[in-house]
């Protein structure tokens, strides 16, 4: 069964706070991610909130990788959608939160655009944390401590 896209969905913790309050970082990290994805940038559009915080899209012929930063909780929400066989969404995923100094994190992967020959679409979800190299208790667990939450089919 193919798969049309794939959309992370991610909670980053513990991010570097002086990284993710300044939008030009914070976009130079999206669009390294997009390089990392082996995706074609078409746009991007970043903007810093008075008093903190950043959010940024970055366009990309696959669809998109976005953003939104709140540096007083250390807290980055990453969303990254692709289409096609060639892009790399999990690459683009490592590379920003590695950037952003995230040392815990919660990912959702939704496939999409799935389907069993009957033209009617459906999506599936996983999901789980990692405790990242860098944290108190990634320090422990150098390749990153994954645990699965839940894995579900969504087809009514």
């Amino acid at each position: 069964m193919e798969a049309v896209g794939h959309h992370y969905i991610v909670e980053g913790s513990g991010c570097d706070p002086d990284v993710i309050g300044k939008v030009d970082r914070v976009e130079q990290i999206l669009s390294r991610a997009a390089e990392a994805a082996k995706v074609q940038v078409w746009a991007i559009s970043f903007h810093r909130f008075n008093p903190k915080g950043v959010s940024g899209v970055v366009v990309i012929s696959e669809s998109h990788l976005a953003v939104h930063t709140w540096p007083e909780l250390g807290y980055v929400a990453l969303d990254i959608f692709t289409c096609g066989d060639d892009a790399r969404p999990e690459a683009a995923v490592k590379s920003a939160l590695k950037e952003f100094g995230a040392t815990n994190v919660h990912i959702t992967e939704v496939t999409r655009g799935l389907e069993e020959g009957d033209k009617v679409f459906f999506h599936s979800i996983v999901t789980w944390e990692e405790t990242l190299p860098g944290s108190p208790d990634g320090a422990k667990k150098p390749d990153g401590a994954k645990r699965k939450r839940r894995a579900a089919r969504a087809r009514a």
